[in-house]
């Protein structure tokens, strides 16, 4: 039986099949235009900017931080460019120890290195580069080179670094940078430009390189780089410079400086020097001291070890924040408030049996058989404690705080240094306010006694007691101490002052200053600081004191030969210079020295001598030593009163 083809049927068939494909054809057509307007049209210039983005690199350039210089443009911190090896751990393809091993046949790498890149490595984040190595010579460089593909996540960047050309020098005002780190970057967080820290790899820790960060930073720049597919820079396409951060210039005079910390040789203490008129800090000495450079590329373990854990405490910031009793220091001050609050006149005596009775209490003198009578000049110049216990108890305590506090005692000075503290000046609020058992806020009256001569709750800063005799000095007309005194253009070198007007006055009567001055001008003449001045060639006004720095208990004499060295008295001194027309005021403090003229007054008269008269002597701590021995005792071992 013969089958015979439906034609009809299967051309019908064949055009429903094509028909199918001829739509599935015009849907993945219009699928592939619809993609394609999407992509050359709708989306053409957020994929052009990506593939732009991919490559072009914009890098931030880190500007030149600003010089500090002291005020005869000596150049105290600077910058240059060096070549650092760094490793960035996530783009390690072997173990990170064996990547340094291999490093260290081609580069340098000592332990130390080792041990601070660690410690770097736990402060920074994992995609972020590390320096292994920094300061490398060009031979490394070039052996570096030759080898990179060696060693990928490893890298030479070119860096500016920060340099103390003059070390430990001055190193507790300029402070020094260092990484930037967690705290770090809260910190900048909070400034007002925070972008402006994209690529800077360190910022200010201590110090002005601190306080004034944002001036001595600059204005970052950048620059759009071409880069590979892999990230290679291929060439620099535009470019905006970066604007270098504003000089620093100090107050300082780095001679002096430089002769009082040698004074101090091994010593622990504090000296703060200060212009009256203006408020200028000329030198600002902390001893110990330590060298910042030590901590710009982070310090090693054992540097550090070294200066954290010393007795003699290198780190402290001792005029600043290290608070002493004034000791005698505080009796010219005492005179002038008698004086002003009409407690005293310049003429009025008392008999000085050498000890003073408050109830059961019996107050000595320092002077055994006491100085017989003792009018106002003869207390300061010889520095009767009978006179000011005597005096303190007729004063009282608010009365005392009253007429101190504007000389700035117990306050802040306002200096351009951060974490300034402020010490105490004791009141009867100020008691109820620091203690919480009812009998302890209570302020006793025998306490009243020791305020006299500077002990008792009286703790100053070195700073705070450098600002007082200026002060003084300046008749009452108070500058706000600084050590910045300008800060300059880098460009057009032009200075713009930081201090120009008097912060306010003091209200006292000239006749009263002039009294407690001629004292003070006799000190060095023929009282306790008259061996250091002796043949000084200038008239200066100063005062000693000798400072406790433990307790006595009460039938207790002081021994100095029988006490731990960190138990002895604190030497100091105050004093200015010409007595007619103070150039110089300053404070001197000698941890644990004893007498006030024997250790603290001969540095003293070496950082005037040279301030007034140039003087220089080739060993400054052999020419305090040699005064401090010849003040000290005379040849039947006496000592000399504070």
């Amino acid at each position: 039986m013969t089958e015979f083809k439906n034609t009809e049927r299967e051309l019908h068939f064949f055009r429903l099949r094509l028909s199918v494909v001829g739509a599935f054809v015009f849907i993945c057509f219009a699928i592939l235009l619809t993609r394609f307007v999407w992509l050359q049209v709708v989306r053409y210039g957020d994929y052009v900017a990506q593939a732009e983005d991919n490559r072009i690199s914009v890098v931030p350039v880190v500007p030149n931080r600003g010089l500090i210089l002291d005020r005869n443009g000596v150049v105290l911190a600077r910058n240059f460019s060096a070549y650092t090896l760094e490793i960035t751990p996530s783009k390690l393809a072997v173990p990170l120890e064996q990547v340094i091993d291999e490093l260290s046949v081609l580069v340098e790498i000592q332990p130390k290195d080792r041990k601070r890149f660690k410690r770097l490595q736990e402060e920074a984040k994992n995609f972020e580069s590390v320096p292994i190595r920094t300061r490398l010579t060009d031979a490394e460089v070039a052996r570096f080179s030759a080898q990179r593909f060696r060693f990928p996540g490893v890298e030479i960047q070119a860096r500016l670094f920060r340099q103390y050309p003059l070390g430990e020098t001055a190193a507790h005002v300029v402070g020094y940078i260092g990484r930037i780190s967690q705290r770090d970057l809260q910190r900048i967080e909070n400034m007002e430009d925070a972008s402006n820290y994209a690529g800077t790899d360190h910022i200010g820790k201590e110090g002005l390189e601190k306080k004034y960060e944002e001036i001595l930073h600059g204005k970052t720049g950048y620059e759009e780089v071409e880069v590979t597919a892999g990230g290679r820079a291929v060439r620099t396409l535009a470019r905006g410079g970066a604007t270098p951060g504003h000089n620093l210039i100090l107050s300082l005079d780095i001679e002096l400086q430089k002769i009082v910390e040698q004074a101090f040789g091994d010593r622990r203490g504090a000296l703060v020097a200060i212009d009256p008129a203006t408020g200028d800090v000329l030198a600002y000495v902390s001893k110990p001291t330590f060298d910042p450079n030590l901590f710009v590329e982070g310090i090693d373990q054992q540097s550090w070890d070294e200066l954290n854990t010393s007795l003699d405490k290198p780190l402290l910031n001792r005029p600043l924040i290290g608070t002493y009793p004034p000791g005698s220091t505080y009796k010219p001050y005492m005179a002038l408030a008698a004086l002003e609050l009409g407690k005293r006149t310049p003429s009025q005596a008392i008999a000085d049996p050498g000890y003073f009775w408050f109830g059961n209490h019996k107050f000595r003198d320092d002077k055994v058989g006491g100085h017989g009578m003792v009018d106002m000049y003869k207390s300061i110049v010889q520095s009767c404690n009978t006179y000011y216990y005597v005096l303190g108890s007729d004063l009282g305590v608010d009365a005392i705080h009253d007429f101190m506090k504007p000389f700035g005692f117990g306050q802040l000075t306002g200096i351009d240094l951060d974490n300034e503290r402020t010490g105490v000046l004791p009141s009867t609020a100020w008691k109820r306010a620091a203690y919480r058992k009812p009998e302890q806020q209570r302020w006793y009256a025998g306490e009243t006694i020791s305020l006299g001569i500077g002990q008792g709750y009286n703790t100053f800063t070195p700073l705070q007691m450098a600002h007082a005799i200026a002060n003084l000095a300046n008749n009452g007309v108070v500058m706000k101490p600084h050590l910045v005194k300008a800060i300059e253009d880098p460009v057009s070198k032009e200075r713009k002052p930081t201090v120009a007007a008097e912060s306010y006055r003091i209200n006292l009567k000239q006749e009263n200053i002039d009294v407690v001055k001629k004292a003070l001008a006799g000190v060095p003449v023929e009282g306790t600081g008259s061996r250091a001045f002796a043949n000084a060639g200038y008239a200066s006004a100063g005062k000693t004191g000798t400072a406790q720095a433990i307790g006595i208990k009460k039938n207790e004499k002081y021994n100095a030969s029988k006490m731990a060295e960190f138990h002895r008295d604190h030497s100091l001194y105050v004093a200015y210079a010409p007595a007619d027309q103070p150039r110089i005021a300053l404070a001197v403090i000698v941890e644990n020295a004893g007498f006030g003229a024997a250790a603290a007054a001969p540095i003293a008269r070496l950082a005037i001598d040279y301030y007034l008269l140039g003087k220089r002597p080739v060993d400054p701590a052999a020419a305090a030593a040699e005064k401090t021995v010849v003040v000290g005792a005379d040849a039947h071992g006496h000592v000399e009163g504070d």
